[in-house]
Formats: C-alpha cells, sequence, structure tokens
C-alpha cells in the first residue's frame, strides 16, 4: 500500500509539473482527440511550424474534417495542406497504433504528441510499447484543473489523477505480461508479433 500511495504522489508531482517544451520542433505533430483545447493547441503548433503535418488521432466516425476545420478556426489552405483525420482509435492504444501506422508511412522520426498532461504518461508509454525507435516529444495540454497546486483538495482534480494513475498501473502491467491487451481501432489489426487478429 504504502508504494501504491508513494507511487500516486510520484505521478501526480510529475504532471501537475510537467511542462511543454519552449521552442518545439519535430518532423510531425500526433494529437490524441479528448477535447478541442488539445487539438487548438495542435493546429497552433502546426501554424508555427512546430511539426511539418498534423494527425488529429481517434476522430469519431461523424465528425467532418470541415466541423474540426471551423470550430479551431484553422484556415482551408493550412488543413487541406497538412491535415490528417484518423478516425480508427476507439482509445489511447488504437491512438498509439493509428500514430504509429501513420508515422511509419510519412518515414517521420521525431514527433511531437500533444494531450492533456494528466493522458501524458500513459500516451507516450503506449506509443512507445508500438513504436520504441521513434523519438516522441511530449507537448502536454495543462488541464485547467490541475493548474493549482493544491490539486489534492479540489475533488474532481483529485478524481482525475486518481483515474489515470490507475489505468497508468494498469497499462504497465498489460504491457509489461502482454496479457487483456484490446485492439483499440475500429479497424482489424493484427497483434505486432504474433500477426494473428485479435478480432
Amino acid at each position: 500500500m504504502a508504494i501504491l500511495f508513494g507511487g500516486f504522489l510520484h505521478f501526480a508531482d510529475s504532471i501537475t509539473t510537467l511542462k511543454p517544451p519552449l521552442y518545439p520542433k519535430a518532423d510531425a505533430i500526433v494529437v490524441l482527440t479528448g477535447g478541442y483545447q488539445r487539438i487548438d493547441q495542435a493546429v497552433e503548433l502546426l501554424r508555427q511550424g512546430a511539426g511539418n503535418r498534423l494527425l488529429i488521432s481517434g476522430v469519431h466516425p461523424t465528425t467532418t474534417r470541415t466541423q474540426i476545420r471551423r470550430l479551431t478556426q484553422s484556415p482551408a489552405n493550412l488543413f487541406s495542406c497538412c491535415v490528417d483525420i484518423g478516425y480508427d482509435a476507439l482509445d489511447t492504444i488504437g491512438n498509439a497504433r493509428e500514430a504509429v501506422r501513420w508515422i511509419h508511412s510519412n518515414g517521420y522520426k521525431h514527433v511531437l504528441v500533444v494531450t492533456n498532461n494528466y493522458h501524458m504518461p500513459r500516451s507516450i508509454a503506449e506509443l512507445k510499447y508500438v513504436d520504441p525507435a521513434t523519438d516522441f516529444i511530449p507537448y502536454p495540454v495543462v488541464n485547467s484543473d490541475l493548474k493549482t497546486k493544491a490539486w489534492f483538495t479540489d475533488p474532481n482534480a483529485l478524481r482525475t489523477i486518481l483515474s489515470e494513475y490507475a489505468k497508468v498501473l494498469l497499462a504497465g502491467a498489460r504491457n509489461l505480461t502482454g496479457f487483456g491487451r484490446p485492439v483499440g481501432l475500429r479497424s482489424e489489426e493484427p497483434d505486432e508479433a504474433t500477426g494473428k487478429s485479435h478480432i
């Protein structure tokens, strides 16, 4: 129990103090869906030239490119030239598989990963599990509930961190053992190691 509690405190401290790089630069940018704040930040990074191309991973099938472009108030020429939409991912595991497929097809080596600060450790872990060779550069979007240093007195912030810590522990155990790892994609995807389908 003491180890779990100590691990939780370390996890909470790491995500509440996580900061984006001052001068981010990579071959490309991947944003994991879960809120338009993340997508706005990723599009802004693309505008600034932090990466040459952007993948928005895990978009719901009913959401169109035009809707995303309008919500982010992005120029049409930016979206048409440099933004790809990924509709296949269902969860963080699916995000990793969808993103790595895109990364490999384009030959990228250094990739900025945009997601909320509390979601970043698990996202990077899943990406590295699928693709240990690519250099994934965290670009955390700070959740407003976690800006305060007194997060432990805020029930919403505490609930968010506890929930994500539990997911990180589960993901770590799953990745170590290889058991209970879902596909995470809408389409059929073979296992990286065996080539056998999970579906």
